[in-house]
């Protein structure tokens, strides 16, 4: 089934997706003639490529993501640094859930890539099972390790027979998104599946 994806603040770059790859990416209004049978899905601000977080082993070996039910001792933010090391080394297990719940903050910032070298197999698996891409750390960094880096960087454009792999965020344009962050995130699809939807 045919599906068309279109934001309001950017429908000259709706897309529409058949099944884990793009059908065609253009206006919304010639994309919905050449395409009635499509369903349509309207999202608020901007649809792009979706991002590439290069932070994967820091994000989701070195961090600890608590589960909702340990939010009376550990809260409910990422802990890093030695607390993380504390929590990991004295119940190994944790490792793969951490990893897991990671992959989801990961994929509510529009996240569809990471990079890093992951040596854990826990990890390695949650990125597998989610769809993410793993690619290549770029040459530089942009500033340290977190969920939302900044400078946001971006995938290459979509293209007709490419992968079906977007985020959409609820800015006016792309200078908002990099002033506000991928906070602003609203749906995640991968693999033509809408993996992350904001409420």
């Amino acid at each position: 089934m045919l599906t068309l994806h279109v934001a309001e603040q950017s429908p000259e770059t709706a897309v529409v997706v058949d099944g884990a790859s793009v059908a065609a990416v253009g206006p919304y209004q010639e994309l919905a003639a050449a395409h009635p049978q499509a369903r349509v899905r309207r999202w608020p601000g901007i649809l792009t490529p979706g991002l590439l977080n290069p932070y994967g082993p820091e994000l989701l070996e070195a961090t600890y993501h608590p589960d909702p039910r340990e939010a009376d001792s550990l809260g409910t933010e990422p802990i890093r640094g030695e607390r993380a090391r504390e929590i990991l080394r004295g119940d190994p297990a944790r490792l793969g859930a951490s990893a897991r719940r990671g992959v989801q903050r990961m994929l509510a910032h529009g996240t569809v890539a990471v990079a890093g070298e992951l040596r854990s197999r826990a990890a390695a698996d949650a990125v597998r099972r989610a769809g993410l891409v793993t690619g290549q750390r770029p040459d530089r960094l942009p500033g340290p390790a977190a969920l939302s880096p900044t400078p946001l960087i971006l995938l290459p454009k979509l293209v007709p027979g490419g992968p079906a792999r977007f985020a959409v965020f609820d800015v006016a344009d792309r200078a908002e998104l990099v002033r506000r962050g991928a906070g602003t995130c609203v749906a995640t699809v991968i693999g033509g599946r809408l993996v992350y939807r904001g409420r």
